[in-house]
């Protein structure tokens, strides 16, 4: 692995936060990154690691193909691989649902999204303990503060595997009010929005 595979540029903790969020943004606009690897800003730092794993492809594409069937006929769809914008903070989810004209929904530097119209995120956890504490802890809690309804976390290394769904955000705490965990083999409905009804089960994570 490269000595890029994870990175981390920190903050400078004594400078004010929206200096050091206008610094971190413009370094982030800047990078020019190699194949396979993208950077993302997360809780005051910029990150960079590389693309997932065939396994971790495999599950996101049975879910976005799910997700296609399960929303043909609505306003939405799903989208992988473009940047969601929010207040200088830039994150990559391995899903997302949004209109399906993202135009309605451009982020001001006409760089990805903004966040505002974005109404599901979607993280399969990675291998590597920065990976599952990044997707488990830290993008849960900048999602959340994001306002963004529904965040659904499928982790091959919570026990033998698990769902996590997560909705009613509470942006001013960085926190989800209401999560729903399910072992592998045991069927998850997505509750609210427009996924609603979708079931997440063994045709989604199976080995």
């Amino acid at each position: 692995m490269t000595a890029l595979a994870h990175e981390v540029i920190p903050v400078v903790e004594d400078e004010p936060g929206s200096t050091l969020d206008e610094i971190l943004w413009e370094t982030w606009k800047s990078m020019d990154l190699p194949e396979g690897y993208r950077a993302e800003i997360i809780e005051g730092s910029i990150e960079v690691s590389p693309t997932g794993r065939r396994r971790h492809g495999v599950l996101i594409n049975r879910l976005r193909r799910a997700l296609e069937v399960h929303m043909a006929h609505g306003d939405h769809a799903p989208y992988q691989d473009i940047n969601v914008i929010h207040r200088r903070k830039s994150w990559i989810p391995d899903l997302f649902i949004a209109p399906r004209d993202l135009d309605d929904i451009p982020d001001e530097d006409d760089l990805g999204v903004d966040a505002a119209g974005v109404l599901m995120v979607v993280e399969v956890v990675s291998p590597g303990r920065r990976n599952i504490e990044r997707d488990r802890v830290r993008k849960r809690r900048e999602y959340a503060r994001a306002d963004i309804p529904i965040y659904v976390i499928i982790d091959d290394f919570d026990d033998g595997g698990a769902v996590l769904v997560l909705t009613e955000p509470d942006y001013k705490k960085a926190i989800y009010k209401a999560e729903q965990r399910v072992p592998y083999g045991v069927d998850v409905v997505i509750p609210v929005g427009p996924a609603k009804g979708l079931v997440i089960g063994d045709a989604i994570t199976r080995a």
